[in-house]
């Protein structure tokens, strides 16, 4: 039975008329193309796109130059240079990403203990030059204030940053160390 059947297919060509309803179908149907530059599509929330340095409240960076982000990309497109300050404090010179080699993985956001590098939704950037291409740390800054400043950026850490301190509650069934017993 199996034999008459694949004879059937082979002689009557079925595969190729089904296909050929298929695309039949396809051309009756309406598109669907968006026509980009006036109909755009949002940004999904914890979309990773144009990177920033978060700024602390009194407008410093909040990036104290620990090098976990540059140590864990996986293109190695991130570069931290420090010095030592007057305090013996590590001080931030430059912080620079090569955005044309990043693969936009997330892993330096997720590496950053401080929370000090996130990728922003912003993703319609583009240029002719590499140079533009090329942030350092002003332009890292400079897209913090431009894309997440505010409530904006208060509410991405309340989302995807983990763990937060409310995270750290006891349970009622939670087993509770009282002391040593004697």
């Amino acid at each position: 039975m199996a034999l008459i059947k694949d004879l059937a297919k082979k002689v009557f060509l079925l595969e190729i008329f089904k296909g050929m309803a298929l695309t039949f179908r396809m051309m009756l149907s309406p598109a669907v193309t968006r026509q980009y530059p006036e109909e755009k599509r949002g940004a999904f929330p914890g979309f990773r796109g144009l990177h920033a340095l978060v700024r602390k409240e009194d407008g410093s960076a909040r990036c104290v130059g620990c090098g976990l982000c540059a140590a864990i990309c996986p293109s190695k497109c991130i570069d931290v240079y420090t010095s030592e300050g007057a305090d013996h404090t590590k001080v931030v010179d430059r912080y620079e990403i090569e955005v044309l080699r990043c693969v936009y993985c997330g892993f330096c956001v997720e590496a950053c203990p401080f929370g000090a590098v996130v990728l922003t939704e912003h993703f319609e950037y583009s240029d002719y030059s590499r140079a533009a291409l090329f942030m350092d740390k002003d332009k890292l800054l400079g897209n913090w204030d431009k894309y997440m400043a505010g409530k904006k950026g208060i509410e991405y850490f309340k989302r995807f940053w983990r763990p937060l301190s409310e995270d750290f509650k006891a349970h009622d069934d939670q087993a509770v160390f009282r002391g040593i017993r004697k």
